[in-house]
């Protein structure tokens, strides 16, 4: 029997495995062929009944991340009419042994024959979040040029490469990157398009906010934030947010800040939500005050609350508790 026995031919995502006349009790195995990340086998085995099986090349790749398959797989007699034998589709099926996909075919075959495999679909898990994902999935190379632009614009900042502003915090400075700025920012934009200090001095001051928290907001202007970093300093990216006109960043705390309400910082996220509009923070914590009643566990520092806070924060409270008691 020659090499070519043993040769499957591929595309992209199709593979054909031609097959002269098996003899019973017969066995035979193709060789490897690659079609997505996974080199893959084909095998035949004739008893009473055909077996065809499709599986991937055992490896350390595959046991880590094995396919999810959707294929078309046909068996094609080469005589004559030519006559098909089509599998149902098979759809998501993970592929990690020689026995996760078996095709029983009972119709005898004579002469030559091909076993047609048409994928229809590739997928992996992702690691973090198991999600499949299609290493064919429209927008792949996208996805990637962005991942990899991103990778870059934050090495821009950490590495300090050719910056041309100085960013001055309270106690310390940063070397950022006009355009970038500019590009986030309509107010860092007005800034250097017009004859402003900021422009003339190439450095903006923001006497407000840390060293700490001014590497954090430029790490989100960059697209190089940690979660960790961003939960540290929520507060003075709100801050930062407002005053620099970037809206996704204001919702991303505004959101964040709904999440971990609690007796010991209700009134702060109150008072806060009403100095930057942030309702639907604001209706958190009347809710969490008023319907669950945890005023009443807080009464020394609402006491002291009432002694600085917004004169219409403090009608909003009592008009919450005055409709609350009606309720009962």
């Amino acid at each position: 029997m020659t090499d070519s026995a043993y040769r499957v031919d591929t595309t992209s995502r199709l593979a054909q495995w031609r097959i002269d006349n098996l003899a019973s009790c017969t066995y035979r195995k193709s060789d490897p062929f690659k079609i997505g990340k996974w080199n893959w086998h084909l095998a035949v085995e004739k008893n009473r009944t055909l077996y065809i099986k499709l599986y991937p090349e055992i490896s350390n790749f595959t046991r880590e991340n094995p396919p999810i398959a959707s294929f078309i797989i046909r068996l094609i007699s080469s005589l004559g009419d030519r006559k098909t034998s089509i599998h149902p589709e098979v759809i998501h099926k993970k592929l990690k042994t020689s026995d996760d996909f078996v095709w029983p075919i009972e119709v005898p075959l004579t002469g030559k024959f091909i076993i047609d495999v048409e994928f229809l679909d590739l997928k992996t898990a992702a690691p973090n979040s198991g999600e499949l994902c299609s290493i064919w999935a429209e927008g792949l190379t996208e996805k990637q040029s962005n991942a990899t632009a991103l990778s870059s614009l934050g090495r821009m900042l950490s590495e300090s490469v050719h910056t041309d502003i100085i960013i001055n915090a309270s106690d310390g400075s940063i070397g950022a990157h006009r355009a970038v700025l500019a590009a986030r920012s309509p107010v860092f934009r007005s800034m250097f398009s017009h004859d402003l200090k900021e422009k003339e001095l190439s450095a903006i001051n923001i006497s407000d906010m840390s060293i700490e928290a001014c590497q954090c907001f430029l790490n989100y202007i960059y697209g190089n934030i940690q979660n960790e970093e961003f939960l540290t300093h929520r507060l003075a990216l709100l801050r930062a947010a407002d005053k620099y006109d970037l809206s996704d960043l204001k919702e991303a705390c505004h959101e964040s800040l709904m999440e971990d309400i609690d007796a010991k910082n209700v009134l702060e996220r109150l008072q806060t939500a009403s100095l930057y509009q942030l309702p639907k923070l604001k209706a958190c914590c009347m809710r969490y005050l008023v319907r669950f009643g945890k005023i009443f566990d807080i009464r020394d520092d609402f006491n002291a609350f009432l002694q600085y806070a917004d004169r219409e924060i403090i009608s909003e409270i009592f008009h919450e508790v005055l409709a609350a008691w009606k309720g009962f």
